[in-house]
Order: C-alpha cells, then structure tokens, then sequence
C-alpha cells in the first residue's frame, strides 16, 4: 500500500502540553512559544495575549529582577528575547512536504516469536548534516539462542568511527560477558578469536579494576530481590571495556579530539514455559518472595523480557496498553543530577545553549569514546542506566532512536504519532481488502484523548512494582573509587504540561548477523506482509516528522511491533 502526495499534509502532532493537533512544520515555532510564555511567567501555555499585556509582564519581570541582589544580566536577556519572539507574532509560513523526502526504509527479519515486524528508517538531514553518523545493531539468534535477539541503536558525535567500533565490537563484548554467567550463550570461533584479540588490551592490571562488577553493593537480602542484577552488570562491564577499546584510537582522523558516541540497546529474550508456568515448588517460592521481589509478583504470565541499555541521549519507548513507558534515561546537561555530578567532580558546565555544554563542547554527559580530550573525558563517563521489563500481549511497540527525533518530540507526542499511523495504515488495508478502493479518503487521525497521553497512571503502574523487574544501580568506576549511586526507578517524562526531553549514503554499519535486509515492500500487501509493511511505513513517518519539525540531527528510528499490536 502506498501512500499519495496528499496524505503526507495531513500528518499532525498532538501537542503534550497544551493537548492541540499540530502540523511539523508549525511545531518548531509551537514549542517556541510555549517556553516564551512560560519563561514570561503565563501559567497556561495555550494563553492568548496582546501586546500590551506582554509589555505589563516584561516591565513587571524586570522591575523583580533590578531588585535581585545577584542581578542577572542572562536572565534579563532570556526576558527579552522571549518578549520580543512573542511580539513579532510571526506564524511559520513555510511547508514541507513530506512526501518529498526520501528515505525509504527496511524491513529486517527475526526469528522471534515475540516480535511481529521490525523497521528501520535513517535520514541524515541533509540541510544541517554533512554526514550519517548513526549506525543500528539488528542481530538475530543472539548467542545461538533461538527467540533471543539483540538490538542497537548508536547516535554517533564528531565523526562516525566511534559509532561504527561500537555497532561491531560492543555486541562481542556483551555476549562474552553473558556467556561467563549463563552457558546457553554460545560463541563462535570468529567471535572467540576477536575476544581473544582484545587480550593485550584488556590486560590483567586492568582486569584488576573490573573486580568492581562481580562485587555485591548490597546486603543478601537486597541481591534476592535483583532477579537480573547479572545481565546489569554484563551491560556494565561490557559498557567499560568498549571504552577501553575506543581509547585505541582506531581509524580517527584527528589528533585532538576522536569522535564519540550515545547508545541504547535492547536485549529481547522470551521467556521459556517452564519458567512461565512454574512448578509447585517455584510457585511457593514465589509466594515467599512476593514481597520483597518486584518481579515475583510479574513472573506469571509474561511472555518475554526487555533488557535495556542506554548512555547519552538515545532512548527506547515502550507502548503498553496505549500509554508511552520510558525506558532509558537522559544523559545530558538537561538533567539536574547529571549536572550536579559533573560540577561536584570538578568538571565545567558552560552558559551556551539552553542548559551549556560539558568543558564547553559536549552536550552530553555520558557516552562511550570522545577520548583525546583528558579533561572532557573525565566528565563524560561509559556508565549505562540499564533496566529490565517484562512484555506481555498488552505490549504494542517499542521503538529506539537516536537523538534528532528526541530534540523536538517528546515521548508522548512520538506514541500518539505512532498510534496514529500504525492504526491509518491497518484502515487502508481493510479498506483495500473490503472494496479493493482508494483508501486515501479515510481519516487519517484515529481519536485520541488526553487519558491515552497522560503518563500519570503509568508511573503508578510501573512504579508500583507490577511492571519493573530490575532497574539498575549505576556503577561508577574511577581509578580511586568505585560506587553504587542509589538505586534508579523506571521514569516516563513529559507529562501534560511538562517539558520536552530534548530542552532536558545512508549505509549503516551492523554486526554480521543471519538478518536478512530488503526494501520495504510497496507493491500488494498479503496478511503475511502486512506487519512489515505496517512497520516500514511507521517508521518512515517518525522520521519525515521531525525532519519537517525542524529536527537539526541525524535522524534514526527502529520500531518493534510487539505482538499487542493486533489488538489496536
């Protein structure tokens, strides 16, 4: 099924913080515009207001500030310019049709019974970028596990050699350290022989430090309850050594300052029906455990676990139940313990930017590589936040991408655009399959409500324990110490009226894998192809959005449709 030119016009954002419809194109300006007014200290963003009322609040605002003690001139800027962006009421004239960009996406095929379809889609936004710099990690029967694969996406900074080291060799790594622990992951002979490269590297002084990592940081009791506390520490500790490896230097051009990159990556494993079931003696541990253990009271009835990774600003999204869960965490001078990390460590956040830059050229605060530069990289540290979530039926998408969807969607907005295409191209099937007529007639927007967007109840439900079987204690190493910061519970952001995270050719490299890639198909669609179709289709509207929205990265996306999605 393909889509007319005159679908592409029809595409809209539901807004999170003031709950309207708005085209891409609008959006940039939209969002200016809330921040302008909640920075002019209007409560609500969808407020109207004349010229002279905003001239009453700007003397009002400076008339507090002169009286300040600490008087600042930034803030008094910031005033200005938001007073000015409002005045000049100038509503974006500018289009752009989206049905003119062309970045055709590909299908992959798993051999997963939890998965449906998976897509990725990649534009390198041309007008602001000169280079693709993100690579994705699609890798089937992971460790010779059937119904285990192993998912990447890398967002590359400064060059694209960091990202392609990472998408190659951290998939290596990881399944090393899951194979020390559990024997059912199994290496090849190609994949041991690059391990066994590694040894000059990884040599035994600094085999000595990694002693960190099998070392429990609390009390027997507490290590119970941490079902997956191993597979954390896999992510960790192959997290560590990749940086390792980066500092190597390989294939970078310059002599100062090497490229780096943010990750997120997912490990999806389904769960075996012994374990699922459970025996009587399981299920009385079970009641023993109920509670202490999260995951004891969610073993039951799961059909398969997510282990996720992420560093940086890439993130994962999960759809449950219609509601976006947030699995990753934002690694970037937009995070207040971030910051406060970086500063108590005797690192420099500069004033540029909306929230500065690390040492004056980063924006993020965790990432794997940027070598070169000592004093950059004693702020930005490999250490992962890693979480463990069950799946079930209930379980509709999951969806990584890298940092230029982010800095102008937030969660919120990117599931409602999901639901919204996923469930337009289902009508032009069944519109198809009933009358064999154009389906281009019907509406494309299904009715959302602001119950399917607030996050509320979803922090409850994850919070609560029902849904979080582990989220890690990050793990932070330096020469001289190595801690546990307080343990991290699943987080989704921007709820309704908050702010955005982000204010928080074509080649790709990937690990060999049995993965076959093709084009998305365009031609007639059958019920077998229908979910891949529907994927690639997806994806490609989550990455014509943000490029119409004024997105100024590389844009990367890879959707899951998890087996929920039938019941949309």
């Amino acid at each position: 099924i393909a889509c007319e030119n005159d679908d592409s016009k029809r595409i809209s954002i539901f807004c999170s913080a003031c709950q309207q419809t708005i085209y891409p194109y609008h959006l940039l300006y939209h969002k200016k515009t809330h921040k302008a007014l909640t920075l002019l200290g209007f409560a609500s963003p969808q407020r109207k207001t004349d010229n002279k009322t905003l001239l009453a609040q700007r003397q009002k605002l400076i008339s507090k500030l002169t009286k300040i003690p600490k008087y600042s001139e930034t803030h008094r800027q910031k005033i200005d310019y938001s007073f000015e962006f409002l005045m000049d009421n100038h509503t974006p004239t500018s289009y752009c049709d989206l049905a003119n960009i062309n970045n055709p996406s590909t299908f992959k095929e798993v051999n997963n019974s939890l998965i449906k379809a998976l897509a990725i889609c990649q534009d390198k936004n041309s007008t602001w970028q000169g280079d693709m710099e993100d690579r994705f990690i699609v890798l089937n029967n992971y460790g010779n596990r059937s119904d285990t694969c192993f998912l990447g996406l890398v967002d590359g900074s400064h060059g694209v050699t960091a990202a392609e080291t990472v998408a190659a060799e951290l998939p290596l790594l990881f399944l090393d350290q899951l194979a020390q622990t559990d024997s059912s992951y199994k290496k090849s002979k190609d994949e041991q022989q690059i391990l066994d490269s590694f040894a000059t590297v990884i040599k035994a002084d600094y085999r000595e430090k990694e002693k960190i990592f099998s070392e429990k940081p609390g009390n027997d009791e507490t290590d119970k309850t941490n079902t997956y506390e191993w597979i954390h520490k896999a992510y960790a500790k192959s997290f560590w050594r990749m940086d390792r490896l980066l500092r190597l230097g390989r294939n970078e051009v310059s002599k100062v300052r090497w490229s780096g990159c943010s990750l997120v990556t997912c490990l999806v494993e389904r769960i075996p029906s012994e374990e699922t079931d459970g025996t009587k003696e399981e299920e009385r541990k079970h009641s023993e455990n109920t509670t202490h253990s999260p995951s004891a009271r969610t073993a039951k009835g799961i059909a398969g676990l997510l282990h996720i990774a992420n560093i940086g600003n890439a993130h994962a999204v999960l759809c449950k139940n219609g509601k976006s869960h947030c699995l990753s965490k934002e690694h970037s001078t937009s995070n207040v313990s971030e910051r406060e990390r970086i500063l108590q460590n005797g690192g420099n956040i500069s004033i540029n930017e909306p929230d500065g830059l690390v040492e004056g050229y980063l924006r993020t605060t965790r990432g794997l590589g940027h070598h070169g530069d000592p004093v950059l990289k004693r702020s930005v540290i490999p250490v992962p936040h890693t979480i463990s979530v069950p799946i079930d039926d209930t379980c509709q998408f999951l969806i990584l991408a890298s940092n230029g969807l982010w800095e102008v969607l937030d969660y919120n907005e990117v599931l409602a655009l999901t639901l919204t295409t996923f469930t337009r191209y289902l009508r032009m099937y069944e519109s198809v399959q009933q009358n064999g007529t154009s389906p281009y007639v019907c509406q494309y927007l299904m009715p959302l409500t602001e119950d399917n967007l607030n996050d509320s109840k979803a922090i409850e439900d994850l919070q609560n324990g029902t849904e979080i079987l582990y989220s890690n204690t990050d793990i932070i190493f330096c020469d001289k110490l190595a801690s546990y910061a307080g343990q991290e519970l699943l987080k989704t952001v921007s709820p309704v009226g908050s702010k955005p995270l982000p204010q928080f050719e074509e080649d790709t490299k990937m690990h060999p894998s049995n993965c076959k890639s093709q084009t998305a198909g365009r031609g007639r669609v059958t019920a077998e192809t229908l979910y891949d179709n529907a994927a690639s289709y997806v994806s490609e509207q989550l990455v014509k959005t943000p490029l119409a929205a004024g997105s100024r990265d590389n844009i990367t996306i890879l959707i899951v449709l998890l087996n929920g999605c039938n019941k949309i």
